[in-house]
């Protein structure tokens, strides 16, 4: 009840990132080097991260200058209120999954949690890639906590985002839903009068653009990040992930040559109308 009915960002988005989380710890055996209550926080945090999602993105809340914008003073807006619905269900002794720990395991939960669910930030992205890279190129410690933390964070990122690495059959719908709520939010910023953020626009984006630009800048350099550390993704990941770049360029080509001929035809149509 706490998901709303958004074409994205909805309980299906929450199930499919909580469900990648889940996989991912079992194919890089991440267990082996987890505690439980990392793990614990981990998939809460996947099934919390959008909860309670408006359908319109943290660009939207500042600019717009929403309740949620002014209450979190313009800082992540969206992942802040994700958390505090999350544990407000929390809070409620039916709902309460961590009753039984003590204080300091409570304590190092919600830090977790609200670390992962902040994290999600598509405005922290470059940042926080720069600092895993980081990380790798020292040498990642599970000793460390910092690296540790880095980590789990490139895993709530990974799952957040992980929709390409799916069969096409299950991510093509995926990016239909996606834009569709973009061209919702940028129709309204237009009729507000609102700043509109390229890739949003439905005149100006099409789903081989949005993907060809995803997948190439944001998604494949995540995943060969993390590839570093676990190998065993190069197969089940990445290569879908270079696969549904091939696709979506391969459909651009498509578009591109049937926009030139539709270009022609009404060039030559005007010539007759001219010469007639």
């Amino acid at each position: 009840d706490n998901y709303r009915d958004n074409p994205f960002h909805n309980f299906r988005h929450c199930f499919c990132v909580a469900q990648m989380m889940y996989g991912m710890i079992h194919l890089c055996n991440f267990r082996e080097v987890c505690t439980s209550l990392e793990l614990a926080t981990l998939l809460t945090a996947a099934i919390c991260h959008d909860i309670d999602h408006p359908g319109f993105n943290n660009n939207y809340q500042i600019n717009a200058r929403t309740e949620l914008a002014i209450r979190y003073n313009d800082l992540s807006p969206l992942e802040n209120h994700h958390c505090a619905v999350a544990f407000q269900i929390l809070e409620n002794p039916d709902t309460n999954i961590f009753a039984y720990l003590s204080k300091d395991q409570l304590k190092t939960v919600r830090s977790g949690i609200i670390e992962l669910i902040l994290s999600t930030d598509m405005g922290k992205h470059s940042e926080l890639m720069q600092k895993f890279k980081g990380v790798l190129d020292k040498g990642l410690d599970y000793n460390n906590q910092d690296h540790r933390s880095i980590l789990r964070i490139m895993f709530i990122k990974c799952c957040d985002i992980s929709n390409e690495v799916r069969p096409m059959e299950v991510s093509g719908p995926w990016v239909d839903c996606l834009l569709e709520e973009y061209f919702n939010q940028s129709d309204r910023e237009k009729s507000e009068g609102l700043p509109v953020a390229p890739f949003m626009d439905r005149d100006k984006v099409t789903k081989a653009t949005a993907q060809i630009g995803f997948i190439k800048f944001v998604l494949i350099p995540v995943f060969e990040s993390m590839n570093r550390l676990f190998p065993q993704l190069e197969e089940v990941m990445i290569h879908p992930l270079k696969e549904s770049l091939e696709y979506y360029e391969r459909q651009k080509k498509t578009e591109d040559m049937l926009q030139e001929e539709q270009a022609k035809t009404k060039l030559t149509r005007g010539q007759s109308s001219v010469a007639g």
